[in-house]
């Protein structure tokens, strides 16, 4: 019989763990947490200190039943829920629904889930920390006020199913504004000259830098002209050679958020995804022999701070795999996000010398996938700048100038393990030129003049919003997938092609929002809110405080949208077709879940149908049929014959209305490449050029 229960949040942590702790240890899961805020109603008394009514979550009673009767039985019970506010609230939650003592040491807590961490913590139990659970209650209760307030008004005004939170509004304006930029944008011309330069045999590139040594802008036809009129021949004379050593610094360890962005770049995964496979890897994976281990640590982290010891087994790691020289000799200074709590540790492998080769035959190609990917940067990050010899190379003829750029790689360092991407989801590259000096002559093979015009600021992408909201100080490591996913469910954005685009419902929600509840929407107000509850978190201010300097500001607007809001009909749209069950017209409504077709005598005739887009390519299966696009339950665009199930034609890849030219197979599809769009032959091995 076990003398001590501890209690975590899941079956899986639960597992790992109590094989660490022996016979006299059993360990328990609560499922998540086991008491919240009604649903049925708001569940807060504004007139009483903003006390919060708590109740057991539907289907937890049989859990809450079987930890008591464990309770009951053992000499003592450790909450060892995650190390975060929602994991302290979780323990104090448990605490009272199971009657527990809490001027006892109770709490245990541990960054990451090894034999020696979990065995350590059980050495200094805590009392459970109400600063930590404020701070979580305080956010709990702030987003029920606004929640239960605005939303009713959206039901009554606008539709039912609506909703309004603090840090979702916001997600829903930056994608807002930015698709009004989008909107707004005057594309401008420019041009540029790309020069193809012989230095002997050695080829390299030179782009068009200005007149007589001052940088110039091509903006016309006209001005490329001017410059092109100037030059003389084809020789060049090589004006002045800069060449510089640079370094380059390795990324610091992830943190949630940046772990999340660098997962959608590189591996093409959606945060909500990440975050899943994330904890799989924290709360334990089954080594063969080795039992149970935690593979990284806690995976919600504001902060880039690494442990000494985990320091100290990378340095040694490093030294012994790729030699002495690859080893920093210092400690990292990095500086956090805005409002990072720096509470925990950065994403890290439990073990610098657990690497992905020595686990792989354990982790699914996923998992593999996400653990190589904190691996290496966690492994990189402790490693030595790499240096790079930078050279830059002015060009002239006839007091035309071009310039050029190059680089190429010294010392790896860091960049033997890893590299991170950009935005654009592109690593730097080399570019070396050829040993050139000042007074050498060059020859221009081809000077390219290329129109171009400018581009629109691009529509956010996850990983790109997730910093955007980072960098603004909104929302924490917890909450950023929420956040994201909110937005989707409620039909407020669609993510086409990765990319968030604001849906007309959207737009309505934002735009009452904003004229009646400002304060939701302004930004600085709203990141201020969080530092507050950073400051109930560490004790510096009252939780009760923080709610009520917050509530006084909103009310009085929660009863002018209720008095002056005017009611807004979303009217349906002629869809140009008829009811194929009655005859009448078809028409465009706004359903919970996105616009759809219904017959226009609706509720008499209750036809619907889901909105096809076609592409207009004939289905190269059956050669009968439309291809339509559709999207799969994770909202993934494919395209299949619109004679299904009669055709069960399907891919992933768009369709070309055209036969290959050279196989004659109407195989061809467009993939989407780093590079850009490519059309190729799915049944040969037929390729066209790669379009921008």
């Amino acid at each position: 019989m076990a003398d001590y229960l501890v209690i975590v949040e899941s079956p899986a942590k639960a597992k790992t763990i109590e094989k660490y702790l022996g016979k006299k240890f059993k360990v328990k899961a609560s499922m998540g947490h086991v008491r919240d805020l009604p649903k049925s109603q708001m569940g807060v008394d504004t007139e009483n200190d903003y006390e919060p009514r708590y109740i057991t979550i539907r289907g937890k009673g049989p859990v809450l039943k079987e930890l008591k009767q464990a309770a009951k039985k053992a000499k003592k019970v450790y909450l060892a829920a995650d190390p975060d506010r929602e994991g302290e609230a979780i323990a104090w939650h448990l605490a009272n629904s199971l009657e527990l003592d809490q001027s006892d040491k109770l709490r245990v807590v541990f960054n990451e889930i090894t034999k020696e961490a979990v065995k350590e913590s059980f050495k200094t139990p805590r009392k459970i920390d109400m600063d930590l659970v404020n701070a979580q209650q305080a956010r709990r209760i702030l987003d029920r006020l606004v929640g239960y307030n605005i939303s009713p008004i959206l039901w009554k005004k606008v539709k039912k199913g609506l909703s309004a939170g603090r840090v979702q509004s916001i997600a829903l304006r930056i994608i807002i504004d930015r698709e009004k930029e989008i909107n707004n944008f005057k594309p401008e011309e420019y041009w540029t000259i790309d020069g193809n330069f012989l230095k002997g045999k050695k080829k390299f590139q030179a782009n068009f830098y200005g007149v007589n040594g001052k940088k110039k802008k091509l903006s016309t036809a006209d001005d490329v002209k001017e410059v092109m009129s100037a030059i003389k021949g084809k020789s060049f004379d090589v004006t002045d050679v800069t060449k510089k050593e640079r370094l380059r610094n390795p990324a610091a360890p992830f943190t949630t958020s940046s772990l999340q962005q660098e997962a959608a770049r590189k591996l093409n995964y959606r945060t909500r995804k990440t975050m899943m496979l994330a904890q799989q890897l924290y709360e334990g994976i089954t080594l063969g022999k080795q039992g149970t281990v935690g593979l990284i640590t806690y995976m919600r982290t504001d902060s880039t701070r690494i442990a000494d010891s985990a320091i100290l087994e990378a340095s040694n790691y490093i030294k012994e795999t790729y030699g002495p020289e690859f080893s920093r000799n210092h400690k990292r200074s990095d500086k956090n996000a805005k409002g990072a709590q720096d509470a925990h540790e950065a994403i890290r492998p439990t073990s610098a010398m657990r690497s992905p080769q020595e686990v792989k035959e354990y982790l699914t190609r996923d998992q593999l996938r996400l653990y190589r990917l904190i691996w290496e940067r966690f492994i990189a990050s402790q490693m030595t700048p790499a240096v790079l010899d930078t050279m830059r190379v002015d060009l002239d003829n006839n007091g035309v100038n071009f310039r050029a750029n190059g680089s190429k790689i010294k010392f790896h360092g860091f960049m033997k393990v890893y590299v991170e991407s950009n935005d654009d989801n592109t690593e730097e590259k080399e570019n070396i030129l050829p040993d050139l000096k000042k007074g050498d002559k060059v020859q221009s093979e081809s000077l390219e003049q290329r129109q171009h015009f400018t581009q629109p600021p691009p529509r956010y992408t996850e990983a790109r919003l997730v910093k955007t909201l980072e960098e603004i100080g909104i929302g924490r490591p917890s909450t950023y997938s929420p956040t994201l996913d909110t937005i989707q469910r409620r039909n407020y954005v669609s993510l086409t092609n990765k990319r968030f685009i604001p849906t007309e419902l959207g737009e309505i929600v934002n735009e009452m929002i904003e004229e009646y509840f400002p304060e939701i929407l302004d930004v600085k107000f709203t990141a201020n809110m969080e530092s507050e509850l950073d400051e109930v978190e560490h004790g510096e201010v009252e939780w009760v405080k923080v709610i009520d300097e917050f509530y006084k500001r909103f009310e009085p607007n929660v009863i002018k949208a209720d008095a002056e809001m005017e009611k807004i009909e979303i009217k349906d749209e002629p869809a140009g077709i008829d009811c194929d069950l009655c005859g009448a017209p078809m028409v465009y409504k706004m359903g919970k879940y996105g616009k759809f077709l219904a017959c226009s005598r609706f509720p008499d005739c209750r036809n619907t149908k889901a909105i096809v887009k076609e592409i207009g390519v004939t289905c190269p299966k059956c050669e009968k049929g439309h291809v339509i696009e559709r999207k799969s339950k994770k909202k993934r665009i494919f395209y299949g014959c619109d004679r299904y199930p009669d055709c069960d034609y399907v891919s992933w890849d768009k369709p070309v209305e055209r036969a290959c030219p050279k196989c004659e197979k109407r195989a061809l599809v467009e993939k989407k490449l780093k590079k850009g769009v490519q059309v190729q032959c799915t049944n040969c091995d037929y390729k066209e050029s790669t379009q921008q």
